[in-house]
């Protein structure tokens, strides 16, 4: 089975529509204006109990638009890459404009600031794969899941994803810029049983290139292994002990700082960080920093999403807040310059320690590592944490039994001072690289 044969457009057709867009609204009155297209395409297999549930082919392209009539702004977007509908477009953009209010800090990134020479990041790998090859491979990563252990009762399924996307910005300083990237993944969910004990977990794998992913099977032993470990939870009472957090949830940590130094929240005054530049939020051996140019990393990317330059950059050195996260617009609502993060931070790491994850629980001694996170109990305005929580009791450095209906809780600012270690068991698969994260004395409530 193949893929339907559908025109691709590459970045320098995607630079051409680009060239054309800001065109139009030039003679629609803009003063300024910016244009991003991008042409995406790709396929996603899920297969469950052998069968296949679900087969997609995707294929998406559109196109948006923002312009500036002196600092009034206006944005349409369209789907339709067509001449006429190019012109539409710009012109919508146009007449939204001239009806918006002035905003004396709207416009685009200074001139001086766009990425005229950038590196190659090798982001693009496309993956030639047929339908009827993804389906094996899908059905053999459930299968290994489901051989693996009699207490996988039950299965989510098996899923395969190919992605190839090509994104050309564009601005009135007279940049263009575009590339292609691929993402590629793997991923198994299982249910596991044991008398009235019933539990569900998962695993995956992704990559930019097909040759970096892990085996079906790994995949799916590890998806299997989970869940089995999870069976016959506890609930615990409430008590006050030392987090392990286990890489992959590590990371929403370092996104609740991410939230906190981004721009828009800096000058709204709605951050636990407002004014902390310089000062000490971590303890001295923290070092945060963004790495955009990794080649092949999933964070990676030349330039931001309003061509700036993207840099190597310290966020936090030595415990000490360095640097803010802002696009053009929040850097001059707050009289700074921007530092190359609109859409985003890119690869960002916390630089790992020697302990493995084993290590680190004989450092801890007695307390909880955390392997699951659930719900959004953050308050960004004074630092209050509270999630739901499940993972295992450990005692002497050792696991004893698993954990489920609990809830971890402090306030982000003492559980950024109060972290004692990072393990040097980095997870790579997102865009926020850390091993795992050990915090000292959070309230574990529970019964």
């Amino acid at each position: 089975m193949s893929a339907p044969q559908t025109p691709v457009l590459d970045a320098q057709a995607l630079e051409h529509l680009v060239g054309q867009v800001l065109d139009e609204a030039r003679r629609a009155g803009a003063t300024a204006a910016e244009v991003a297209v991008s042409h995406d395409t790709g396929l996603s297999v899920n297969v469950r109990l052998g069968e296949v549930e679900t087969l997609e082919f995707h294929r998406d392209q559109g196109v948006g638009v923002t312009v500036y009539i002196g600092r009034r702004k206006g944005s349409a977007s369209s789907s339709d890459l067509r001449a006429q509908s190019l012109r539409e477009v710009a012109e919508a953009a146009c007449r939204i404009a001239r009806y918006t209010a002035e905003d004396p800090f709207a416009g685009l990134a200074d001139a001086q600031l766009m990425a005229r020479d950038y590196p190659a990041l090798d982001l693009d790998h496309p993956w030639d794969l047929e339908a009827d090859a993804a389906i094996e491979i899908a059905r053999r990563c459930e299968a290994a899941a489901r051989a693996e252990d009699a207490r996988i009762v039950n299965s989510e399924g098996g899923s395969v994803n190919t992605f190839r996307g090509t994104a050309v910005y564009g601005n009135t300083h007279g940049f263009v810029g575009g590339y292609a990237a691929t993402r590629h993944s793997l991923s198994c969910s299982v249910l596991a049983g044991d008398g009235g004990s019933m539990e569900r977990d998962y695993w995956y794998t992704v990559a930019r290139e097909a040759g970096g992913l892990d085996t079906p099977e790994s995949v799916g032993i590890e998806a299997a292994r989970r869940a089995v470990r999870r069976l016959n939870a506890r609930r615990l009472s409430t008590r006050r002990y030392p987090v392990l957090y286990a890489p992959d949830v590590a990371r929403s940590m370092l996104g609740h700082f991410v939230a906190a130094i981004r721009g828009s929240a800096l000058y709204r005054k709605s951050s636990f960080l407002v004014d902390r530049l310089g000062e000490q939020i971590f303890p001295e051996f923290v070092h945060i920093h963004e790495q955009p140019h990794i080649p092949r990393a999933l964070g990676s990317a030349p330039f931001d999403s309003e061509g700036v330059a993207t840099r190597a950059r310290d966020l936090v050195r030595d415990g000490r807040l360095e640097s803010y996260a802002l696009d053009s617009y929040s850097a001059r609502k707050l009289g700074m310059q921007t530092t190359g993060n609109a859409g985003g931070l890119r690869n960002l790491t916390i630089d790992p320690g020697t302990q493995d994850a084993q290590a680190l629980l004989r450092e801890m001694g007695t307390g909880l590592l955390v392997t699951e996170l659930i719900g959004h109990g953050i308050n960004m305005v004074n630092g209050d944490y509270s999630r739901g929580a499940a993972g295992f009791w450990v005692e002497n450095g050792e696991i004893l039994y698993p954990v489920s209906e609990i809830t971890v809780a402090g306030n982000l600012k003492d559980m950024f001072m109060n972290l004692v270690a990072v393990g040097a068991d980095v997870d790579q698969r997102a865009n926020i690289r850390t091993g795992s994260l050990l915090i000292d004395g959070l309230t574990i409530a529970g019964d």
